[in-house]
């Protein structure tokens, strides 16, 4: 975004270099092919012409300045006898308008329009009075002074109906996607949570219950139990999210031992390696590399009759690297339809512009391999 704004900015800063030599360049045309170059009167108003013309290749930038400069300088090369119109001005002042600098612009044009009929009476003696202000005008009419002040007006209030326009956009966008996240929230509160609970409080009788009569409590039994703890707690933080606009905490990096270790606590011999420095890492990847082990995880429980899984985070230069794999029964050319967690896991890596390899291996099994950008890209 900042790269984009500089290349605007640098092309509207050419753009008014171009417009301040061009007007520069007619103006200087437009008074040889009319005037007797030569003395020293000439040359000194020539100078002011070519001054109040190259300053407009500042007007974006300092408006109020170039209208001063300008103005002077149309009032010098007046007095000096080189009679042209204040086109630099005119400019300036549909440039200051534009900027929103209409009272300045005002005082600015007035004072024009008395200082020019002051510096044609400067001119050499003998010139008649009316002829004197014929001139003036001619360099300056109000007419041409108006119109360049409406002109920048109605700019400046078509670009701020247009930013209100964008803005009006913005907000109704914004406000339904906060409709619907709260309405997303709603239905998991009030369906997926309610079953959820269920589960949770079965596991957690039945438990007790063994306790109580002395009996061993299968491990199954307490994997569930742990499982739908852990379900309610990220339930509940994914609810907090929606409902506080994505600010909310979610699991990440650090999480990944406890969800190994709940894989253990499930029958899976799960171990986790992390290789090299961790990087400052976005949000957004610390989330999804825990959403891509814990599906991988899920499946591997789930439909791969695996025995063993290896976790391996690997930090890379710019990349977060992650390895599932497990000696299930998956095998190269196999039935490998993805389901929705694969496909979930997918869509999260490709928005976040890595990359996501998922297949069963020629000695059996099955591997997960993510790389997601955390350098400039993420």
């Amino acid at each position: 975004m900042g790269e984009r704004c500089g290349r605007i900015f640098g092309l509207a800063a050419v753009r008014d270099l171009a417009i301040a030599v061009g007007v520069t360049a007619v103006l200087l045309v437009a008074v040889l092919s009319a005037a007797h170059p030569g003395t020293g009167a000439d040359l000194f108003g020539y100078a002011w012409l070519v001054i109040g013309g190259l300053a407009l290749a500042a007007r974006r930038r300092a408006p109020v300045a170039v209208l001063v400069v300008t103005g002077v300088c149309a009032v010098g090369h007046q007095a000096a006898g080189v009679e042209v119109p204040a086109v630099a001005f005119l400019f300036a002042v549909y440039a200051a308008v534009r900027a929103g600098h209409r009272t300045v612009t005002a005082v600015a044009g007035a004072a024009m329009l008395v200082a020019l009929p002051l510096a044609a009476l400067a001119l050499p003696p003998g010139l008649p009075v009316d002829e004197a202000l014929a001139r003036s005008r001619d360099a300056l009419e109000v007419a041409w002074l108006v119109a360049a002040g409406a002109a920048g007006e109605a700019l400046r209030q078509a670009e701020r109906r247009a930013e209100e326009a964008e803005r009006t956009r913005e907000e109704t966008a914004l406000r339904r996607a906060d409709e619907e996240r709260l309405h997303i929230a709603r239905e998991l509160h009030d369906s997926l949570t309610h079953q959820i609970s269920i589960i949770k409080v079965q596991a957690e009788v039945a438990v007790h219950l063994a306790s109580r009569r002395g009996e061993p409590v299968p491990e199954a039994l307490v994997a569930i139990r742990e499982a739908s703890r852990e379900a309610t707690r990220e339930l509940r933080a994914t609810l907090e999210t929606l409902r506080a606009d994505g600010t909310a905490t979610s699991p990440g990096l650090d999480q990944l031992p406890e969800l190994v270790r709940r894989a253990r606590m499930a029958g899976l011999d799960a171990t986790l390696t992390i290789d090299g420095e961790r990087p400052d890492v976005p949000v957004a990847v610390d989330r999804t590399a825990y959403r891509i082990v814990q599906e991988s995880l899920t499946n591997i429980a789930r439909h791969a009759s695996a025995t063993t899984a290896s976790v391996r985070i690997d930090y890379l230069p710019n990349t977060l690297a992650i390895r599932v794999d497990d000696d299930g029964d998956a095998v190269p050319g196999g039935a490998t339809a993805p389901g929705v967690g694969l496909l979930g896991m997918r869509e999260r890596v490709v928005a976040l512009g890595g990359l996501l390899r998922a297949e069963a291996r020629d000695e059996g099994g099955f591997t997960v391999h993510a790389e997601l950008p955390v350098g400039v890209t993420a």
